[in-house]
């Protein structure tokens, strides 16, 4: 880990700790996008051979059938379905207190109605990576909010797809999986293959081929943000325990070589506690080689104080906020950029990975700025409706037709003048 300090955070230190992953084209995956979309199937059996996801006979075999997902629930075993079933009971409850946040909107002005609906998309696909772990929690992460929003039909897609996914998808209430990952799965859930309905929207994290197939679909569908590798940023002082802050930033450079953990700290002597308590437990550790290296390119910087720090977070918007410092609860509202925040040192960051309730799938890249988390809202759709009296679009039209005028649309100006006379 890179230590720096504030004084000499100058315009090559600022590049690489605010800097912003490009998506850059790919015309290698634009390629396997259009030919998912023009040859459907075909071209599917063909990708998921040479990209290692199998050798399958047809179509039919990217469906996950009854049989493979009870033989799953036997190999996973009762002690991980037990934990599974209580990670969905918690973020199951916590997305029906967000939809109780929202209730439909109807009110009455001059005989006449106005108001909101609240209404679930009918089709979406859950998207699980599978490359370097499996991720069953992002199964449930995905599909459980979805469920709760009351979407009609939910797919779950993820390539080489363990057991362990797949019981954690079942008990998500996802109606079909399938064994299908990378740009090809996007296309082929965005624009529908001979076995495969398109979907309204498709959510879920993904490597940069899967990211940029989302950002190449979107208008085709939905999707819900652009994510980049994980990243962890955390505001310790001098009294915040260092191996409760290396052993986070280092959960989070575990996921790969483009993770990254950032600190800010108020002494040097504390960012190499930090520093050498995180080099004590990369030794224990299976995940070393991935994590030891995206590490060795983290940042650490010593600021002077707490308004240097909000300064600095609230523009590299990290995914993960920890605020480790004394009176953390009461400055927390300074902070206003970042995916999920984790306010004390009781407040791992993996619990909002795994468990607490609140969603682990969390813009990245700076995307914090402008978007918050996926949640039971990306599930739904609030749509205006109005129901408008004689007497209320007489004088309605007295505003309309001058300002249709204005802008030149005649027939604009003949619509409401015809109402103004009725």
């Amino acid at each position: 880990m890179k230590i720096i300090n504030f004084k000499d955070f100058d315009n090559e230190a600022q590049k690489e700790f605010f800097g912003k992953i490009e998506f850059e084209d790919l015309k290698d995956t634009e390629k396997i996008i259009l030919d998912v979309k023009n040859s459907g199937d075909s071209a599917l059996l063909s990708y998921c051979e040479k990209f290692g996801d199998g050798k399958f006979n047809s179509a039919e075999d990217f469906l996950v059938t009854e049989e493979e997902i009870n033989s799953a629930f036997e190999e996973v075993g009762d002690d991980t379905i037990m934990v599974i079933e209580q990670v969905v009971k918690n973020v199951k409850s916590f997305a029906k207190k967000q939809l109780e946040c929202i209730r439909e909107l109807k009110f009455e002005k001059c005989n006449s109605t106005l108001g909101h609906k609240i209404i679930p998309l009918e089709n979406v696909l859950c998207y699980v990576p599978g490359g370097n772990y499996p991720l069953p929690s992002s199964a449930v992460m995905t599909a459980v909010p979805a469920k709760a929003a009351g979407v009609k039909n939910i797919y779950l897609t993820s390539p080489r797809i363990e057991p362990q996914t797949i019981v954690a998808a079942s008990l998500s209430g996802v109606d079909k999986i399938y064994r299908l990952g990378g740009a090809q799965a996007v296309s082929a859930f965005a624009f529908g293959t001979q076995t495969i309905k398109p979907v309204d929207k498709i959510v879920g994290p993904g490597n940069k081929y899967v990211t940029y197939a989302k950002k190449y679909v979107y208008g085709q569908c939905s999707i819900d943000f652009l994510a980049g590798p994980s990243e962890v940023l955390v505001v310790a002082d001098d009294n915040a325990n260092p191996e409760l802050v290396s052993a986070d930033i280092l959960a989070q450079c575990e996921h790969d070589l483009d993770a990254r953990g950032y600190l800010l700290c108020f002494s040097e002597e504390f960012a190499k506690k930090v520093q050498d308590s995180a080099l004590r437990q990369l030794e224990n550790l299976d995940t070393k080689e991935i994590a030891s290296k995206a590490f060795e390119k983290s940042i650490a910087v010593v600021v002077e104080s707490i308004d240097e720090a909000v300064q600095i977070s609230n523009k590299r918007a990290p995914e993960h906020l920890e605020l480790m410092f004394d009176s953390a609860e009461k400055f927390s509202d300074k902070f206003t950029n970042y995916g999920s925040l984790f306010i004390g040192e009781n407040c791992a960051e993996v619990f909002g990975d795994y468990c607490s309730g609140t969603n682990h799938v969390l813009p990245t890249n700076q995307a914090a700025r402008y978007t918050g988390g996926l949640s039971v809202f990306d599930f739904i759709k609030i749509q205006t409706y109005q129901n408008i009296d004689k007497a209320y679009a007489q004088e309605l039209s007295c505003i309309a037709s001058p300002l249709a005028a204005a802008e030149g649309l005649s027939a604009h100006k003949l619509a409401s003048d015809l109402r103004g006379k009725i």
